[in-house]
């Protein structure tokens, strides 16, 4: 029996929105605070916007999650198939259906549909999506 083994491929996902600048740059932060190094976590923009929603990297910032240092990326076949498993975060941005890639989407809460604007609404979609965020990374691992 050899010494060595095989290595394990960790668990992947994929979250993306249209610009890959706030809900799916949120939900990549969250999932890397709660996952660690369980699951690796990238996400990406169906039309990638030229940087980070600055709302977004604030309301992180209260749970000492720093996101300022990403950049938005665009969505690509490849990017979809290493993770294998895409997370659409809200109803503007669709996807390809690729096979062997699975795709959930997450119709997000959207607080400005009942006049809740700026920090406070900014707050509400980053604990909507905390709260999906927990229980993906507890459907994943128990995947294992």
């Amino acid at each position: 029996m050899s010494a060595k083994s095989p290595a394990v491929q960790r668990p992947a996902v994929l979250f993306v929105c249209v610009k890959n600048g706030g809900k799916s740059q949120l939900a990549a932060g969250l999932m890397k605070h709660e996952a660690g190094n369980a699951i690796a976590v990238t996400s990406a923009g169906t039309k990638p916007g030229t940087a980070i929603n600055a709302l977004s990297a604030e309301v992180l910032l209260d749970l000492g999650i720093d996101i300022s240092d990403e950049k938005p990326k665009p969505l690509t076949e490849e990017n979809m198939r290493a993770a294998g498993h895409v997370v659409v975060l809200g109803t503007e941005a669709t996807v390809p259906a690729l096979d062997g890639v699975e795709i959930e989407v997450w119709d997000t809460d959207e607080p400005s549909r009942r006049g809740i604007e700026g920090r406070a609404r900014m707050e509400l979609v980053r604990d909507d999506i905390h709260a999906r965020v927990k229980d993906l990374k507890n459907r994943i691992l128990a995947s294992q």
